[in-house]
């Protein structure tokens, strides 16, 4: 505080001072923001482990202010389930994108998800495969082009989009599962409350949860910032609707509390 002022917003504690690596207009720093607010404001930061994948996110590492492991590409869960099980005091997250979790990772996050392991896993999907060029996930929406698919996505060919959330809503186990987005500050304040609750299950030893953000990636998608945020309302919302998809009776007991 200075003199009377009193500071309305500062850098969380679980972020670190580094610089992020990210595009500009990208909204991972605003996601990781939410994330280390949320741990922050649980006090639980100093107990929190969290684990990289592959991909944009793979620096997280170096963001975070809470110890940290690498996993090997889509092996995330994995690595989570391990460390969960050994420490089961502690908050244990995995950050991971949509090439990553949906992509190679497609075999842990379902088994991980069925087993109900007490973790949370931040899922960032922006429909590309971001670090290494804008080649087409399986999030990439049909007819949209990318640098494996220059004349958009071919359904017939590659099959369509995979919807993650629907998909892991699906099995017995998971206590809250979730999709969000960033595109606007409305959905940011939703986005910030799942986030809240995922951790908060884990917290309760409900089991797993997950929360699906959507995302921009102007560079690859080749447009402005401002555009990539119009593109999520307007392209990736009516593929990838919003809400929550699974919330287990013991959750829906804790949200309402």
């Amino acid at each position: 505080m200075i003199g009377n002022l009193i500071p309305v917003y500062e850098r969380p504690h679980a972020l670190t001072e580094t610089v992020t690596h990210y595009c500009p207009g990208c909204t991972h720093g605003l996601i990781h923001k939410l994330v280390a607010e949320t741990l922050d404001e649980m006090g639980v930061t100093e107990q929190t482990i969290g684990v990289a994948s592959v991909g944009c996110s793979v620096f997280s590492y170096n963001y975070f202010n809470c110890d940290f492991a690498s996993a090997a590409h889509g092996r995330a869960p994995a690595m989570a389930t391990g460390i969960k099980r050994v420490h089961p005091d502690r908050i244990v997250f995995t950050y991971q994108g949509d090439g990553d979790l949906a992509a190679i990772g497609t075999g842990e996050i379902i088994h991980t998800a069925a087993r109900n392991e007490n973790i949370t896993v931040i899922f960032v999907n922006n429909g590309i495969y971001g670090m290494t060029g804008g080649q087409m996930a399986p999030t990439t929406l049909p007819g949209m082009k990318t640098t494996s698919s220059p004349a958009g996505r071919d359904v017939k060919l590659t099959g369509a989009p995979i919807r993650m959330s629907e998909m892991l809503a699906t099995l017995d186990g998971p206590a809250f599962i979730a999709r969000r987005s960033v595109h606007n500050p409305a959905n940011v304040n939703r986005t910030r409350k799942a986030i809240r609750a995922a951790f908060e299950a884990q917290r309760q030893g409900l089991g797993f949860s997950i929360v699906e953000i959507l995302s921009s990636c102007p560079v690859n998608w080749g447009k402005t910032p401002v555009d990539a945020l119009k593109f999520i309302e307007d392209g990736m919302l009516p593929y990838y609707p919003l809400g929550d998809f699974k919330v287990s009776e013991a959750m829906k007991a804790l949200l309402r509390a």
